[in-house]
């Protein structure tokens, strides 16, 4: 092959594989990362807690409203996790900014709180604040409840909210692939991707983050798949030979929203704030997967 042609060749091979940041410092990534911001994403998860507060606390619409402001102007629909003890008002805050909304109802090990999740998200589906539906988080990778349980969740949403509402369950990726009746069962799969969580290299994840992605496109069998949730710590310990940094974080920022745009893929980026209670599931990485810091600054 002549010189010629492997240098005509190399924009897509880097196209391919990741953005080239070969020879960049620190302050040019950091440029780079907020140009990226500024252009704007598809879809953000939500963090409403605050410093000091848990899961289990009651949020405050105030705290809601001031952290919507701030990420408003660079998402265009935005992911929350819970329907009680104050997170029913994401959605409905987010409507105040024009922001379209996937509305989480959380499932767990207890029938009560599960119950009240989502007899929540059906009322918000009837108020029109909900545009997709998301019925348990990661419910069958933890084994809060088993595959019958969550498919009469499932049901039990499409059967109360208007049609033409999306009702999908959120997952690790290749849980699709494992549970075909929960699959089917589902108007959009809602893959979480992480290839950090599997101690994959920087360098290679957003290689990585594709193949998965593939793997979820193949298991919906015609389906839409949506990546409900991927990031990347920007500290912490590493796992294997993936490492938290602020400039691996920002670089797999970067990577996951140019592959977004080129292959107008949807993705729900994690995540919005840091949240300090996270360390007590994730280690100590839990703390720092936010764009914007615990106290609402812009990390670049």
């Amino acid at each position: 092959m002549s010189t010629r042609n492997i240098s005509s060749r190399k924009e897509k091979y880097l196209a391919l594989a990741a953005l080239d940041y070969a020879g960049k410092t620190t302050n040019e990534l950091k440029k780079l990362c907020r140009s990226v911001l500024d252009e704007g994403m598809h879809g953000l998860c939500f963090s409403p807690y605050l410093e000091g507060q848990n899961p289990g606390d009651q949020i405050s619409e105030d705290q809601i409203r001031r952290r919507m402001e701030i990420i408003s102007p660079y998402t265009k629909w935005i992911r929350s996790f819970s329907c009680t003890e104050g997170n029913e008002a994401i959605p409905r805050i987010a409507r105040e900014f024009g922001i379209k909304t996937m509305v989480g109802a959380w499932l767990g090990d207890d029938p009560e709180i599960n119950a009240q999740e989502v007899e929540n998200l059906i009322q918000l589906a009837n108020e029109g604040y909900v545009d997709i539906a998301a019925v348990g988080n990661e419910v069958m990778l933890r084994g809060d409840l088993t595959e019958d349980e969550l498919l009469q969740k499932l049901d039990q949403v499409k059967k109360a909210i208007p049609d033409g509402i999306p009702v999908g369950y959120v997952d690790a990726y290749y849980e699709f692939a494992e549970r075909p009746r929960i699959t089917e069962a589902c108007d959009v799969v809602l893959a979480n991707c992480y290839p950090f969580w599997e101690g994959c290299d920087l360098d290679y994840s957003l290689l990585y983050m594709k193949d998965m992605y593939r793997r979820a496109i193949n298991a919906a069998q015609g389906k839409k798949v949506i990546i409900s949730e991927t990031g990347w710590p920007f500290q912490g310990t590493n796992l294997e030979g993936a490492y938290p940094s602020y400039e691996n974080a920002l670089k797999y920022f970067m990577n996951t929203q140019k592959w977004a745009a080129e292959e107008d893929i949807e993705i729900f980026y994690f995540s919005s704030f840091d949240e300090s209670w996270k360390v007590g599931a994730e280690g100590d990485v839990g703390a720092f997967w936010g764009l914007w810091d615990k106290d609402e600054q812009l990390k670049f």
